[in-house]
């Protein structure tokens, strides 16, 4: 493993290496990761410089592209607050941990620490967030990561029936207000929902509860998995969404949350998340086929 410092796309970065991946962190704004790539290949995350959303009453929040943490609620005035000043970076064992100045308005402190364990394409990230302010505030962790646009995400419904009989329902599938249902985009089936990543206008949203603890997108033929844990009896925002897809002409996000808490004053909560990089590894939206990769990779076992 590797790091040093380093620059993308002409921010001031820290670059961590192993032999098969590279990963750049951002030190003037974040925290984020805006740059992941197997060596030799292009970068996966989406480059957005001049995208930006408004936060009301405060300013304009920079997307830059990659990975970032937020939590949720989705609340603009809140979710949308500014992260552009300079974060602390520290190494690690096997990596790097960012951290965040407190935001102004809540206290919350936001932390990545990124790591390579080995020299295969595997990232792990721990996500922290801390209540630094005078209140308790009700969230959930809530990673996103920004992949480039023309790729298949593939998000796995849960297989198992919820009784003995296979009576009651066991698939929940949320719907955001300006999600098209019949978009051509979006394939349904009964194993898996599939999104291609090729909108010409408009945005698109959907989520579910994940038990099986996994989504993914492929991409210029890598094949990028996000694993995060469900909790089945935890509570979620979102309509207990803990993966979720958003996609616009610009960008396909990958999403995962955890369960809804109440983070008192002091306090800490941790968001673990792996990703793991499969390089000739296609995707299309046929079950059958993602059953067979799902197999071969051992995505679930």
């Amino acid at each position: 493993m590797e790091i040093k410092q380093s620059s993308f796309n002409d921010y001031k970065c820290v670059q961590l290496s192993n032999p098969c991946l590279s990963l750049w962190v951002a030190r003037e704004f974040g925290p984020r990761i805006i740059g992941l790539s197997l060596n030799g290949g292009e970068n996966l995350f989406a480059e957005l410089p001049d995208a930006r959303i408004e936060c009301p009453g405060t300013g304009w929040y920079s997307l830059y592209g990659g990975h970032r943490l937020w939590y949720a609620p989705e609340y603009p005035p809140v979710t949308y607050l500014p992260d552009d000043e300079p974060v602390d970076i520290q190494e690690v064992q096997n990596g790097l941990r960012v951290t965040q100045q407190p935001e102004k308005g809540t206290g919350l402190v936001k932390a990545i620490t990124v790591s390579l364990p080995s020299s295969d394409p595997h990232v792990l990230l721990d996500h922290r967030i801390t209540n630094r302010g005078m209140r308790p505030i009700r969230l959930a962790p809530w990673t996103i990561t920004m992949m480039k646009t023309g790729g298949t995400a593939v998000m796995p419904l849960q297989a198992e029936m919820e009784d003995e009989f296979g009576v009651l329902p066991n698939r929940t599938i949320n719907l955001w207000p300006y999600t098209k249902v019949d978009s051509p985009n979006i394939q349904i089936q009964n194993r898996y929902i599939f999104i291609e990543a090729n909108l010409q206008e408009g945005k698109q949203k959907i989520g579910c509860p994940n038990p099986r603890g996994w989504l993914g997108y492929a991409l210029q033929g890598t094949f990028f998995v996000k694993f995060a844990s469900f909790v089945p009896q935890g509570f979620y925002f979102d309509r207990r969404s803990s993966s979720e897809f958003y996609c616009d002409p610009n960008v396909l996000e990958v999403e995962a949350l955890g369960k809804r808490i109440m983070l008192e004053p002091g306090q800490s909560v941790n968001f673990k998340e792996q990703w793991k990089l499969f390089p000739g590894i296609s995707i299309e939206p046929d079950q059958v086929v993602v059953d067979r990769i799902v197999t071969e990779l051992g995505l679930e076992s």
